[in-house]
């Protein structure tokens, strides 16, 4: 545990704040407003020294109340056209009698036909948990009757033709959905059966169709589900892991999903809280790994970057805790509560009406190096002379702000309060330095170029040329890349006015 009394315990919100929670173990994950775009979440009950970890989106507007990680994107094949359209869009075609369902015309091949008498019994225990489901409100019970007729219709597909994997699909979409529809009042079916069953539909259209990356990334979250409700048991250890290599499997069959690679680090930042401690750290880097590849595809995904704050303050915590920093080639606690508060910060500049991100920010705030949001050191050529032998190359401190990165000399460390603007070259206590304004920059990415010193190479495309500097190493180099990023995200989102009211105020 920190010695700064700022520094407190990270926690998990928790979706119901009236639920009680044993000693022992953390509150569930505080999730906002799916729907939401950029409004207000619900509120959430979160005291001082908390933190929630946030949840994925579920664009689809699909409600995921009782989930932790959830989909941003559950779709469902359209088995004419080989669309992809979300549940709502099949909810409003069943409604309007548009949808359509293979009807099963291939006959399919002599040993499904065998099967089909399986198939029908297993599909008649499918429709009565689903026949057992009553919603919360009259709009639920609607919906519901919705999807259990969706179901039939897949059902018959499938007495068909057992081997009609989007069929297999999208019913086990049903089922999911029916869980989240469930009533809390009602005892039958559970929400666990109705998950498992979707789990063994997902798995047979898997087989069938083993580049289905969609089946294994829903299949993953009802794995999710399935782990939340067993606390932190060997049971759940067990789901916890075949989520990841579902979310893993659906990464590989597609590498452009932000939103799968940040419910992959949700996934293992719950698993490490149930593995032995000497894992720990490990799965939790890996998290954190799993976090900044979604956010490098999408730069202003806000989730995603709001995870990897909190992820990084739980190892600072568990650090602080067990004294695992030994070397000075590790990054300090203190070090990874400061870049915590970055993401934190960014999620909040990008997203200033969400409760979860202000609440968190009223915690980690003063770990910013205010009035920046980083300082650290860089090597840098002499200012004009970006090829200079490395000899001329010298480490020294940068900062970097809403307005852009900046070098600091010696001399002007006492001004260091000043915002890049209010800097004049002409001034006696400056010397010309090294200044990138965040209207100007083009990218950001990592270099290995042999005329640069050893190191960590930084490359910052502007409107005036590239900017070459080496970071102290390549764990240095992320943090920066990253904060330069975020910060031209969202000046580029136009919120910058939010990020200078966090580190100047």
């Amino acid at each position: 545990m920190s010695t700064n009394p700022d520094h407190s315990e990270l926690q998990n919100g928790s979706p119901d704040p009236s639920a009680a929670v044993p000693p022992t173990q953390a509150p569930d994950l505080q999730k906002p407003d799916p729907s939401d775009t950029d409004g207000q979440p619900p509120d959430a009950e979160i005291s001082e020294g908390e933190i929630s970890r946030e949840l994925s989106d579920a664009d689809s507007g699909v409600a995921q109340s009782h989930q932790d990680v959830v989909s941003d994107s559950k779709v469902v094949d359209n088995t004419e056209g080989n669309r992809t359209f979300t549940m709502r869009e099949l909810l409003n075609e069943l409604k309007n009698g548009d949808a359509t369902v293979n009807d099963g015309g291939e006959s399919g091949t002599p040993q499904s036909q065998q099967n089909s008498e399986l198939h029908i019994e297993q599909n008649n225990a499918a429709m009565e948990l689903i026949n057992s489901v009553t919603g919360l409100d009259e709009e639920g019970r609607s919906r519901q009757r919705i999807l259990t007729f969706a179901a039939r219709r897949y059902a018959t597909a499938l007495e068909r033709n057992p081997e009609d994997y989007d069929a297999l699909y999208n019913w086990a979409l049903v089922l999911q959905e029916s869980a989240d529809n469930l009533s809390p009042e009602s005892s039958s079916p559970s929400k666990d059966a109705l998950l498992e069953e979707a789990c063994k539909k997902y798995e047979e259209a898997t087989r069938l169709c083993p580049t289905l990356n969609d089946a294994y990334y829903n299949w993953a979250i009802a794995i999710s589900d399935r782990a939340k409700m067993r606390g932190r048991t060997k049971e759940a250890e067990e789901f916890w892991k075949q989520a990841t290599k579902n979310y893993e499997k659906a990464v590989q069959l597609n590498w452009n999903s932000p939103q799968a690679l940040n419910n992959w680090g949700l996934a293992l930042q719950e698993l490490s809280a149930i593995v032995p401690a000497r894992e720990k750290q490990t799965i939790v880097k890996t998290a954190i790994g799993k976090f900044r590849a979604a956010i490098q595809l999408q730069f202003d995904f806000h989730r995603a970057i709001y995870n990897l704050g909190t992820v990084l303050y739980g190892l600072a915590e568990d650090i602080s805790r067990t004294g695992g920093y030994v070397t000075a080639k590790e990054v300090s606690p203190d070090e990874l509560y400061s870049q915590s508060a970055i993401y934190i910060a960014a999620a909040h500049a990008l997203k200033p009406n969400y409760s979860v991100y202000s609440s968190a920010l009223k915690l980690v705030r003063s770990m910013l190096p205010l009035p920046y949001l980083k300082v650290g050191y860089l090597t840098a050529p002499p200012v004009g002379n970006p090829v200079a032998p490395h000899n001329d190359w010298k480490s020294s401190q940068f900062v970097l702000n809403h307005e852009g990165l900046q070098q600091i000399s010696k001399a002007e460390q006492r001004y260091s309060s000043l915002s890049l603007s209010s800097r004049s070259v002409d001034s006696p206590t400056s010397i010309t330095v090294i200044r990138v304004y965040v209207a100007d920059i083009v990218s950001v990415s990592a270099c290995a170029d042999l005329t640069l010193p050893p190191g960590a190479g930084l490359c910052i495309d502007t409107t005036h040329g590239p900017v070459f500097l080496v970071a102290e190493s390549w764990e240095s180099l992320d943090g920066w890349l990253d904060a330069i990023r975020l910060v031209y995200t969202i000046f580029a989102r136009a919120k910058s006015d939010v990020l200078a009211g966090i580190i100047i105020a």
